[in-house]
């Protein structure tokens, strides 16, 4: 039991937290700031939040555990404003979606506060944020991954860790370098060719007319080209080495397919195209279960 919760950005991924944390009697009041007071209001209004804070530093006053919900380019200035008063006894988490730039302005940031930070990144979230669309349930199910740093308190991690399992999550940890590697590779390129290929449909001359015939897997292949715009130029932005790697894995990909079909090699199409198919259904089954 907590008994304080400061949340900084009271959006969908710090309002869904607050909101978890309260069903489960895992906090007994919870403060919130954002940087537009509308928000924080309405945060307020519905129940996310119990006070609303003017500034980062009033929602950490009292806290024993706070959640750094804000865009991942904004880590840096959130944790200068709060750091004066952490102790070694207040866990500190964020949620954002690259680790490395993450780690990177803690340790310019925090100083000797650092071992009070236990970077994670819950690997779930919606098209459409904001408050109004915080969810009591967005973390049951889900992965979050944790990439303590050397300098962190051990028995924090665990706490992080016990947190994030009450709510109903599968807790791993790696380090900020294979996380951003690997999150390259399954989210963040995902996201870019996603961008990309809408708007290679949209922008055609007859691109409203195909749009008007595009089906369910349409929609569910561009489904996250939806997402917010400034979330993803920050996730982007700070794992872009990685992202162009991947990039470049998938151009090679590509290209081996359509010389496939320059060739009219139907056969060997069919047999990528089998193999690839077979590798997904294998995946599918032992993938864990995913939240709807």
């Amino acid at each position: 039991m907590f008994d304080q919760l400061g949340v900084i950005g009271c959006g969908l991924m710090g309002g869904s937290f607050a909101l978890a944390l309260k069903k489960a009697g895992l906090v007994k009041r919870v403060v919130g700031y954002s940087k537009s007071p509308s928000t924080t209001e309405m945060a307020k209004r519905l129940g996310v939040i119990d006070v609303a804070a003017e500034s980062a530093l009033l929602a950490v006053s009292g806290s024993d555990i706070v959640l750094i919900a804000v865009p991942v380019s904004a880590t840096e200035s959130t944790l200068k404003a709060i750091r004066h008063l952490l102790t070694p006894k207040v866990l500190v988490m964020d949620v954002g979606s690259t680790k490395g730039d993450v780690v990177a302005a803690a340790q310019r940031a925090l100083g000797k506060h650092i071992n009070a930070f236990v970077p994670a990144h819950p690997i779930t979230g919606k098209e459409s944020g904001g408050v109004q669309n915080a969810d009591v349930s967005l973390y049951q199910d889900c992965q979050v991954i944790l990439t303590p740093l050397q300098q962190t308190e051990p028995s924090l991690v665990q706490r992080a860790t016990d947190v994030w399992s009450a709510l109903g999550a599968r807790v791993l940890k790696m380090t900020p370098e294979n996380h951003d590697t690997a999150f390259a590779a399954v989210s963040h390129l995902p996201h870019l060719l996603a961008f990309a290929y809408f708007q290679s449909v949209a922008a055609q001359p007859a691109g409203r007319d195909f749009l008007s015939l595009a089906g369910p897997g349409f929609r569910d292949f561009t489904r996250i080209a939806a997402s917010e715009p400034s979330v993803w130029r920050d996730i982007l932005m700070a794992n872009k080495a990685e992202v162009l790697v991947q990039s470049q894995r998938f151009r090679q990909a590509l290209d081996a397919i359509e010389a496939l079909l320059k060739s009219d090699d139907a056969a060997a199409l069919e047999a990528r195209i089998r193999l690839i198919s077979e590798a997904r259904a294998q995946w599918q089954l032992a993938a864990p279960r995913q939240p709807k």
